[in-house]
């Protein structure tokens, strides 16, 4: 008993009787008496409910009061529902203890049924109130709803399922006569609505007003539909003519290269340098083309509604421009002789131009956007082009009358590009129908037609110089082949990768002795491939903007004209 704490009697009456002190000495007279002067209850106050400080937590958990009522932080599940600190509680039969019934936690069942669910937050999501959830009504009142007291005022409690819904009072009234025998007044179910307004009917007077505007309107439209652009023309160089008599046209003989050749460079190889820049159009270029057989001149079609014929030689100077489209020029053409060529523009119109004088000698349209233009290839037939449009259709037509002479009708989409093939007996041409079609000339039924589920449409088509390939730039990202003699077979492992085209029409063109096949990239740069072998040879940045064309010189062994939508056509050696 050593150990036990003496306490002081906590009476204040010090003035016992010596009965009772004498009662209590014999009662604990068996007890060693304890030394008062070195007790503990002098210096240490009792205190009967002591803080029971917990022992140290090995368990990384946060201790959470379970009598506060706001959390600044996210507890986990373990710290949420961990069993309070202290002893158990003898008087509570069952300790909480929440099994995780879910992946956040304990989920506790809620009785109310899907609909009442969404119901109440699509009303809350909505308009700013909704029902209570902890209290047991379905009917919205001021005191057992939550949130925005104006809006639910306003909308007069309604939920977002009921003002979805058309109550009776809101349908609009009909005129009603569902009786039978009354033959002359009968409605039934089709009677009009009580505030359906009539429309008021012009009298005489009125409408010949009308019909004289409308008139006068329509015949205004006419003449400005068929009007077409004025055409202009500019010649830059000081002399049309030199002192022979000769005009640009004229084949240059002291260039170094034999421009009349009627046969390739032995051997070719990749242009490295840039050598020459032509600028002078204000907007992206569209088309490029080569002066037929010398090309000593480029003819170049640009987006800003100009044409312009350039020198590939000497000063390489901007010869002449010719201006005769309202809208962008799509695509230019020349006839086999150089003399002249053709334009088609966004306008709808296609122009034939006489390349020399500038002259716009005519004009055709089928009221559609031509998106390619071509004259037939035969010098017997060059009174003829074809001309590819917005309306799935291929339309031929006579210079000489201006009439459209045959269409070939049978595209879903609308006609990208017409190649000549076969000695000019026939013509491939391509389509936003992701589909070849190959044509007898002069026949509109198309005799042979490729379409796969894999094939993408393919705008720009070039013919090889031997006239055996058929590369067809695809908009998947790569080149296909097909071979022209051997019933157009696709050559699925003559495919040239590499390059990113997909959504623009990039021009392809082959080397003159067909040793490189190349091509522009919607990223401006130059690609070139070794034909045989279809390795990637070469690539390097061309232009700022999309390299829309790349044509090989047919007399050069490395020259390339490239054009871009930066507005510049470049020259590489």
């Amino acid at each position: 008993m050593e150990g036990i704490l003496s306490y002081d009697s906590d009476s204040s009456d010090k003035s016992e009787t010596p009965e009772g002190e004498n009662a209590a000495a014999e009662l604990f007279s068996h007890l060693k008496p304890i030394d008062k002067s070195n007790s503990v209850s002098n210096t240490i106050a009792l205190n009967s409910t002591p803080v029971v400080v917990p022992t140290e937590d090995t368990s990384g958990l946060r201790h959470l009061d379970p009598k506060i009522k706001e959390v600044k932080y996210n507890p986990k599940y373990d710290e949420l529902y961990a069993p309070q600190i202290g002893p158990t509680n003898p008087y509570k039969t069952q300790q909480f203890s929440a099994t995780r019934n879910s992946l956040a936690g304990y989920v506790e069942d809620a009785h109310v049924n899907n609909f009442t669910f969404e119901n109440q937050r699509k009303t809350f999501h909505s308009y700013g109130y909704a029902i209570d959830p902890t209290v047991d009504s379905e009917v919205p009142t001021e005191d057992k709803m939550l949130g925005d007291k104006e809006a639910f005022e306003e909308n007069k409690g309604l939920t977002a399922f009921e003002k979805g819904k058309k109550r009776e009072e809101d349908r609009r009234k009909r005129l009603r006569n569902d009786n039978p025998s009354d033959i002359e007044g009968f409605i039934g179910p089709w009677g009009k609505f009580v505030d359906e307004q009539t429309v008021m009917k012009p009298n005489e007077e009125e409408k010949a007003e009308l019909d004289e505007i409308l008139a006068k309107r329509a015949k205004t439209g006419k003449q400005v539909e068929e009007k077409s652009a004025e055409e202009k023309t500019t010649l830059h160089i000081k002399d049309a003519y030199d002192y022979q008599g000769r005009s640009f046209l004229h084949i240059p003989q002291d260039v170094g290269v034999n421009l009349k050749s009627e046969y390739p460079p032995e051997k070719c190889f990749i242009p490295k340098k840039l050598i020459h820049t032509w600028a002078g159009h204000t907007k992206g270029v569209a088309q490029i083309r080569w002066f037929p057989k010398s090309a000593h001149l480029l003819l170049s079609a640009s987006m800003d509604s100009k044409i312009k014929i350039w020198e590939v030689y000497n000063d390489r100077r901007c010869v002449r421009t010719y201006l005769g489209h309202k809208q962008a020029v799509r695509d230019i053409n020349f006839n086999n002789s150089g003399t002249e060529f053709l334009s088609c523009g966004y306008d709808r119109y296609c122009k034939l131009w006489d390349t020399e004088t500038g002259e716009c000698k005519g004009r055709f349209t089928s009221r559609k956007v031509a998106y390619c233009v071509k004259f037939h290839p035969e010098e017997d037939k060059q009174h003829l082009f074809v001309a590819g449009t917005s309306d799935k259709k291929i339309i031929c037509w006579d210079i000489r009358s201006g009439e459209t002479v045959q269409e070939y009708d049978r595209h879903l989409g609308a006609v990208n590009s017409i190649t000549f093939v076969d000695q000019n007996r026939r013509f491939v041409s391509t389509s936003d129908d992701k589909s070849l079609r190959v044509w007898e000339w002069d026949v509109p039924v198309d005799f042979k037609y490729i379409a796969d589920p894999s094939m993408h449409s393919m705008p720009s088509t070039t013919l090889s110089p031997n006239g055996k390939w058929l590369a067809c730039q695809s908009m998947d990202n790569k080149i296909c082949v097909f071979n022209v003699l051997n019933r157009f077979k696709y050559m699925r492992k003559k495919t040239f990768t590499g390059h990113m085209v997909a959504g623009y029409a990039c021009g392809v063109d082959f080397s003159p002795e067909m040793t490189y096949l190349i091509s522009g990239d919607a990223d401006g740069k130059l690609y070139i491939w070794d034909w045989k072998s279809t390795k990637l040879y070469s690539k390097f940045k061309a232009h700022d903007d999309v390299c829309i064309q790349a044509i090989w010189h047919p007399h050069e062994t490395s020259k390339v004209a490239t054009a871009g939508w930066d507005g510049v056509i470049k020259y590489w050696d």
